[in-house]
């Protein structure tokens, strides 16, 4: 098996679907020794915010001296981001030993008539491997799909549990409501255990309350009144934190967007919760820790003439937080819009927030099974903006392929802002192909 083979497996089990539950990892780990249970995790759930939470603790914690492992998804543009110790990939070496030796652990599964793994489940048992057999400090893990019955809840505990903002999204396997959609999250809440909760609307702090109270755990709900902004470019911005144990007057961040500072807000309050039970974390890492976060495809600038922008929205919730941005950093512009999505989004909620800001949309095809082709969306867009029912200005719409966008831009007036958002499928693809282009040079 080489690192092309190890992908192929890897990629190829995703013809046996999403089962949600974790039989499959109970199993399948309980053959590979159980590494879940001799590692600390910091375990993060939410619609929205995992990833720039995720980045902003990794940073931190690294800073502080800490071997911190991180599991994320989905990744960007190389499949080893998913599984990282102190900024570093998984080395391909390595990704291709522990495939090799989770495959013959499933042929071991399924000669005792299991079902077959997942590529989610198969991805976090050998992220939970090379984690453990590397001896990191803690890590960092991040949910795939809601939480309750996510593969990464068979961790039997958690040093402190976060959940981001919440919203609608992945509706099909978490239910139609914000409060059904609560549960899922709130399913990563352990026995006794600690858990942080982003600002959230009233019925989901409710729902979490209730969750907590009945594992009695220890709540920690972050405040909007404990996180002030500052000031803030499009080179980044700043905010105050007045925490229960930590007075922090000035955070700088280069992650855009006002949701950035709650975020940072929910990182803070799970520092505290961290400092209470012994480790050590000064305020000197703290600082330089969010001076230093960065994370790809979030209302990521990547150019400045033109302004070329990636915010991987592809959902309302996300959408939303895209709009404020670009009213906040570019108030007097509409922008031009590369749209992409996948097929199990809500496009209609989507676009309410996003083509009040466009003036061109270009749609395009995502490199994802699930992908709505390109020409498809650009109908949907236009049937959606009928004058008679949702009309946001004349805005063009068209389609396009990938390999046509780059000389589209060079055409482009460099006064326009250009955008790319929607799938992060999509994201990925564009930012690696910028990257190879020479254009961020």
């Amino acid at each position: 098996m080489n690192y092309k083979d190890a992908l192929e497996y890897i990629h190829n089990t995703n013809k046996f679907g999403m089962k949600l539950g974790l039989d499959n990892m109970k199993n399948l780990l309980n053959i590979l020794g159980n590494p879940q249970n001799k590692l600390k995790f910091i375990h993060i759930a939410g619609t929205n915010g995992k990833g720039s939470i995720s980045a902003f603790l990794n940073s931190i914690l690294i800073n502080e001296g800490y071997r911190v492992g991180l599991f994320i998804s989905p990744y960007l543009e190389e499949f080893t981001e998913r599984i990282q110790i102190n900024g570093e990939h998984i080395n391909k070496e390595e990704l291709v030993r522990l495939t090799h030796r989770v495959k013959k652990a499933i042929e071991v599964l399924l000669s005792k008539g299991y079902q077959h793994p997942t590529e989610f489940e198969i991805v976090t048992t050998i992220g939970l491997l090379y984690f453990y057999e590397q001896q990191v400090d803690l890590v960092i893990l991040e949910v795939g799909l809601g939480g309750r019955l996510d593969a990464t809840n068979i961790i039997p505990k958690s040093l402190v549990s976060i959940i981001s903002s919440i919203g609608l999204d992945h509706t099909m396997y978490l239910g139609n409501s914000i409060e059904e959609v609560a549960v899922e999250k709130g399913g990563i809440i352990k026995e006794k255990g600690d858990i942080v909760l982003y600002p959230q609307r009233d019925n989901v702090i409710k729902v979490i309350e209730d969750i907590a109270q009945e594992k009695k755990a220890n709540l920690y709900i972050v405040e909007k009144a404990s996180v002030n902004f500052k000031e803030g470019t499009i080179e980044g911005q700043s905010f105050s934190y007045i925490g229960e144990n930590l007075k922090l007057p000035q955070v700088e961040i280069k992650l855009l967007g006002r949701h950035q500072i709650y975020n940072g807000g929910t990182v803070l309050k799970a520092i505290e919760v961290l400092r209470k039970k012994g480790f050590r974390i000064t305020n000197h890492s703290i600082l330089e820790g969010f001076k230093k976060a960065q994370w790809p495809g979030r209302f990521e600038i990547i150019s400045n003439n033109p302004i070329v922008i990636l915010d991987g929205a592809h959902n309302p919730q996300g959408a939303k937080a895209f709009n404020k941005a670009i009213r906040e950093y570019f108030p007097e512009k509409r922008i031009i819009l590369f749209f992409g999505l996948l097929e199990d989004k809500d496009s209609e909620e989507i676009l309410k927030y996003i083509l009040p800001i466009a003036k061109e949309v270009i749609t395009l095809t995502p490199n994802n099974p699930r992908a709505i082709e390109g020409k498809l969306l650009a109908e949907k867009i236009k049937q959606f903006n009928n004058c008679n029912k949702n009309c946001f200005q004349d805005i063009k719409v068209r389609s396009m392929d990938l390999e046509e966008v780059f000389p589209v831009i060079n055409q482009i007036n460099p006064d326009e802002i250009i955008s790319f958002t929607g799938s992060l499928y999509l994201i990925g693809e564009i930012r690696r192909m910028w990257n190879y282009s020479g254009l961020n040079s």
